[in-house]
């Protein structure tokens, strides 16, 4: 195969790893905090996309403009759905935490499903700016203006959260309370407090996910489910509540999933990334980034 496809190909791997990445770390972050499974991530993440498209469609508003609006809608969206589903939860053993959880976020992405499709119609809905088809070209290789922006804020954003976890009190708190949170609680960190900001924050991250994505493809009210697999699969390829290799594997598996389309087709490359999630779970079960 030419030499450039198969670099072209990378490239654009990188830029649908970044997008994996940045859905995965949300989903990192609720379950080494709180030990809380939420498969309804991924609808956070639709639900962030129809923000977006309202307010470029109606109010003009530039898609990466939005981006700002759509996590502060969806960090109020976050905290009210803590508050009023997942709080309960936090009283119980790490394991009932888990069971519980996958059964109430299960539920409650069926609910917003039917309620996007009753808000917004299961018509498929894009985004179309006057810069959607530019691409910038270097050592004939294309880099759409779209995804290398994206790839920006993306990396900018985990590194804000790597920031936050490791440079400040309130990051220390959440490390703190993801360890032990009755002694965390004993030397006088909130923690509830502490789980609510951290799945507010989650969400917000699921919400900026959703307007990168929308910029990119077609959103309709039933892409929660698969995208919440998109991100179980990377999380489990980077360890179960490591966050710090979760962007990393976010970007292996789009590097992955591209180059397979040479080997198996474009028909197959989905069952790529379920392959390597089953074979990690048998041989690597930590994780890839996980000593």
């Amino acid at each position: 195969m030419p030499f450039e496809i198969m670099v072209q190909s990378l490239i654009y791997g990188i830029f649908v790893g970044s997008l994996y990445g940045l859905i995965a770390v949300g989903l990192s972050l609720v379950f080494g905090v709180m030990n809380y499974l939420n498969v309804a991530h991924g609808t956070l993440l639709m639900i962030g996309s129809y923000v977006s498209y309202w307010l470029f469609s109606v109010y003009g508003i530039d898609p990466f403009i939005t981006i700002p609006l759509v996590m502060a809608s969806l960090f109020l969206l976050g905290s009210l759905l803590y508050i009023g589903f997942f709080s309960s939860l936090a009283k119980f053993h790490s394991e009932v935490r888990i069971k519980n959880s996958l059964l109430v976020s299960f539920g409650l992405m069926l609910v917003l499903d039917n309620v996007a499709i009753l808000l917004w119609s299961a018509d498929e809905r894009t985004i179309t700016t006057s810069y959607s088809g530019m691409v910038f070209d270097f050592l004939d290789l294309r880099f759409p203006y779209v995804r290398l922006l994206g790839l920006c804020l993306a990396s900018m954003t985990i590194l804000a959260l790597h920031l936050l976890l490791t440079k400040t009190y309130f990051g220390k708190a959440i490390r703190a309370a993801s360890q032990d949170w009755e002694a965390a609680s004993l030397m006088g960190i909130k923690v509830s407090r502490t789980y609510l900001v951290s799945f507010a924050i989650s969400s917000a991250l699921a919400g900026m996910s959703g307007a990168l994505f929308c910029l990119s493809y077609a959103v309709t009210p039933v892409i929660g489910e698969a995208w919440s697999i998109k991100a179980l699969i990377v999380v489990i390829l980077a360890g179960l509540g490591r966050i710090g290799g979760v962007f990393f594997a976010g970007l292996l598996l789009g590097l992955v999933e591209s180059v397979s389309v040479f080997f198996v087709g474009a028909s197959y490359q989905e069952v790529v990334g379920l392959v390597i999630f089953v074979l990690v779970l048998m041989f690597r079960p930590q994780g890839l980034f996980t000593r």
